[in-house]
């Protein structure tokens, strides 16, 4: 998850590198869907690279999705689809954004999600989830993909799996 604008420089660098791993360990990049920001930039470095994207739109029109997402979902209801983004996803990574990436991060962690933030600080407020192992926190690609791997594997069933 992450904004339709990027927060910092390097954000769009980032997500790509991001949806280049998701691609690679052959799991399914599954994000907003949108031609825009973080969700573009990750679905892109997931499609150059073999693999499998989904994106779940806020509005009612296929033609919103980014041209790298292959399963665009329509639902017409806005920031609603936040929770349908994170129930169908197994675990959440989020890069920097703002009140949507914020209320999904909110609904992982309500729904009991695993929530690992990339190079964004949240604040205080995720001080206690962290402390109780929800929310991870890391700046490095190759840490993330290490803490993916550790946490799908605390994850008992057998699926393939959809981040972001």
């Amino acid at each position: 998850m992450g904004g339709s604008q990027f927060v910092n420089p390097d954000d769009e660098q980032y997500a790509y590198q991001i949806g280049v791993m998701i691609a690679r360990e052959g799991w399914i990049l599954l994000n907003g869907g949108r031609a825009s920001g973080i969700m573009e930039a990750s679905a892109k470095g997931a499609k150059d690279n073999g693999g499998i994207t989904i994106g779940i739109l806020p509005v009612d029109d296929a033609d919103w999705a980014s041209q790298y997402i292959d399963i665009p979902i329509v639902t017409g209801i806005g920031m609603a689809r936040n929770i349908i983004n994170v129930l169908s996803s197994d675990m959440i990574v989020a890069l920097p954004g703002s009140a949507g990436t914020i209320s999904e991060i909110a609904i992982a962690l309500k729904y009991g999600k695993v929530v690992i933030l990339f190079r964004f600080d949240a604040g205080d407020w995720l001080k206690p989830f962290q402390r109780e192992g929800k929310v991870y926190f890391t700046n490095e690609i190759t840490e993330l993909r290490a803490l993916i791997k550790k946490k799908l594997e605390e994850i008992s069933h057998n699926k393939k799996r959809c981040l972001w």
